[in-house]
């Protein structure tokens, strides 16, 4: 309760946090506890909290997940966060917090992820942090934070990502550094640093960022400058030596001597150079303090400092498999996508270029911003989304209750999912396994017009489709389902199992989509089976399912055929009349009147046809759908 009452002072969004009530039940907001019945993470990222951090965290001895990130609180980190021994996971960014990043954070052996980025610290990095040998990610990007960037960053012999752009930092990039082991990414852009690059650093490639640094130079990087003797020389014209590991610069020598060794001409000379260097870095240093504090103003379309992380990255590579975030931030418990894991049947090298990581998810959605709300059911919700290229995407998140226990299946489902390449199915660009949030996200295309479901039941003189396009969405589909009938290189023969209006989805051109392609293969059969309300109730489900509970490739078969009757019919309701009509040949009563009669009738006896023999009461008299894509594609005459 007193870290309740810290993290939100006004009791307006932590309420299910109460006395009497017990945190490990799942009534409170954000915790999940561990088996032993004691809390083991906090994710309160994005509820806009506005209070403090409490030293009361320190109390939580096994926590190991603290995701407040995507928040509005302030004041300082408490030293005594350092007693979470068992800390995996530190997510602070996105915030206002200010002060220093405490040196007793280094004691934190067990922390692999450090995200302090997007707040206002100042003062110097502690060289303590030298000392997490288990840390693999730090971002300190966005403070304002000075001193010499810490040569004892280089011990950390598992670090993969270093970021430390847009801060006060000056001096040269320690060798140490440059030689760290693991290291994949480091961006020290838009700070003051100056000297010879470390050529160790050259193996990066593109993941070494070093932008707006006057000072650098080295003769292996294509947009520096050569180095100069002057590189090697401090303010008294003697050469440098390495700067401390210290938030301050101190000259060794008083004023007096100062004064006197700048009297000859060769060291005023080096000065003028220097302070020149100096004056520009300087210029440089505001000029981007001026940019950030700009975009970081309040009123922006997206939460606090979303609209500044989104800027200061858009000149980013992005890359397919997301950023090396990946498998760092939830390492313990559910995570199907765990390094090193071996199923079989399973493409490894599919799963690493399919996947994106938290991060990525929650800056593309603004943090789940209800504006972005697509749709919601019982166990998913989509999202609209901006991946940080600039695509649209629509992020279904899936609760992991509703996913396969077994992981091993999980991922075989998810190998199934990326198998699928077709024109008439939405394509899966990705997918993220979240233990934090308890969620799976599939990322798709965004298809901009919506499902089918918009376009029936309209009134005369609205957007109504005419006769052209719905014989094109009529055969798309079917292509769709011929596709997923088909048994193909690296992808078995798959049932949709629910085929319905609001699962075919139009592009710009209208050209039909079927989503939820393959997702029973994630989902357990109770929540496969609840999803089937809706599709009984609209006449989707094939008679025999209720006598066999089974889906087949004619339980597909009987669905297209309710759904070539919708689309002709322009009706949400399927209707028996509608078989009647098509069996005594009146169906043309039951073409959409919004047509206005401006329809092919050799066609809709066509569609009429196909839709009769596919609804048939017995499976075995449906036709096959190879058999109705053949007959689509056959002359009218």
């Amino acid at each position: 309760m007193l870290i309740k009452s810290s993290l939100d002072p006004t009791n307006t969004y932590l309420s299910s946090w109460t006395v009497v009530g017990n945190q490990c039940d799942g009534s409170f907001d954000g915790v999940v506890c561990n088996d032993n019945g004691h809390v083991a993470n906090i994710s309160l990222q994005g509820k806009g909290l506005s209070g403090k951090l409490s030293p009361a965290l320190s109390l939580l001895k096994e926590l190991t997940g603290l995701y407040l990130h995507y928040n509005s609180l302030t004041g300082g980190i408490p030293k005594e966060i350092a007693g979470l021994t068992s800390l995996v996971d530190l997510y602070l960014n996105v915030n206002n917090l200010s002060g220093s990043v405490p040196v007793e954070i280094g004691n934190m052996e067990s922390l692999q992820v450090l995200q302090l980025c997007y707040n206002q610290f100042t003062g110097s990095i502690p060289t303590q942090l030298g000392s997490m040998k288990k840390l693999s990610v730090l971002s300190l990007q966005s403070n304002q934070l000075s001193g010499a960037l810490p040569a004892s960053l280089g011990d950390l012999g598992m670090l993969k990502r270093l970021d430390l752009s847009f801060n006060r930092l000056f001096g040269s990039i320690p060798t140490r550094l440059a030689d760290a082991p693991m290291l994949r990414v480091l961006d020290v852009r838009n700070n003051t640093l100056s000297g010879n690059v470390p050529i160790g650093l050259k193996r990066l490639a593109e993941s070494f960022q070093y932008g707006n640094n006057l000072g650098l130079c080295g003769v292996e990087f294509a947009t520096l400058r050569a180095c100069s003797p002057l590189d090697h020389l401090n303010p008294d014209g003697k050469p440098t030596k390495n700067l401390p590991e210290t938030a301050d610069l101190k000259l060794n020598c008083s004023d007096t001597h100062c004064s006197k060794s700048s009297k000859t001409p060769q060291a005023s000379i080096i000065v003028g150079v220097v302070v020149a260097i100096v004056g520009l870095s300087v210029i440089a240093f505001l000029a981007v303090s001026h940019f950030l504090n700009r975009v970081r103003k309040p009123g922006n379309t997206f939460l606090p400092s979303h609209e500044s992380i989104d800027r200061l990255k858009s000149k980013e590579v992005c890359r397919k498999n997301g950023s090396p975030l990946i498998n760092l931030e939830y390492p313990n418990g559910w995570d199907p996508l765990a390094e090193g894991r071996r199923f079989g049947g399973v493409s490894q090298e599919i799963m690493r270029s399919f996947r994106f990581n938290l991060e990525e998810i929650e800056s593309a959605t603004q943090y789940f911003a209800p504006g972005n709300l697509l749709g919601k059911s019982v166990f998913s919700a989509i999202h609209k989304g901006m991946l940080r290229d600039g695509t649209v995407v629509a992020i279904k998140s899936i609760i992991k209750s509703s996913c396969k226990s077994e992981e091993a299946e999980f991922l075989k489902g998810l190998n199934v999912l990326t198998s699928l390449r077709h024109e008439n199915l939405v394509r899966l660009r990705g997918f993220c396994c979240s233990k934090g949030r308890g969620e799976c996200f599939l990322i798709y295309d965004f298809v901009p017009n919506g499902n089918l479901l918009r376009y029936l039941d309209m009134k005369d003189g609205d957007h109504v489709l005419d006769w052209s396009t719905r014989a094109s969405i009529i055969n798309g589909i079917a292509k769709g389902i011929e596709y997923l009938h088909g048994s193909k290189i690296n992808k078995p023969a798959l049932v949709h199992q629910n085929i319905s209006v609001k699962n075919v989805l139009l592009d710009q051109r209208f050209k039909p989509l079927l989503s939820d392609s393959g997702l029973h293969q994630l989902l357990t059969k109770d929540t496969v089976f609840s999803s089937l309300k809706a599709s009984a109730a609209m006449g989707y489900l094939a008679p025999e399912y209720s006598t066999t509970g089974r889906f087949t490739q004619k339980s597909d078969i009987y669905a297209f055929g309710v759904l070539v009757f919708q689309i002709i019919s322009g009706k949400r309701k399927f209707a028996s009349a509608a078989r009647f009509a098509a069996e005594s040949c009146t169906f043309i009563d039951f073409i959409d009147p919004n047509l206005h009669e401006r329809f092919c009738e050799l066609e809709a006896a066509k569609f009429a046809k196909i839709a009769l023999m596919c609804t048939h009461e017995s499976p075995d008299q449906r036709p096959s759908i190879e058999e109705v894509v053949q007959e689509l594609c056959s002359p009218l005459c």
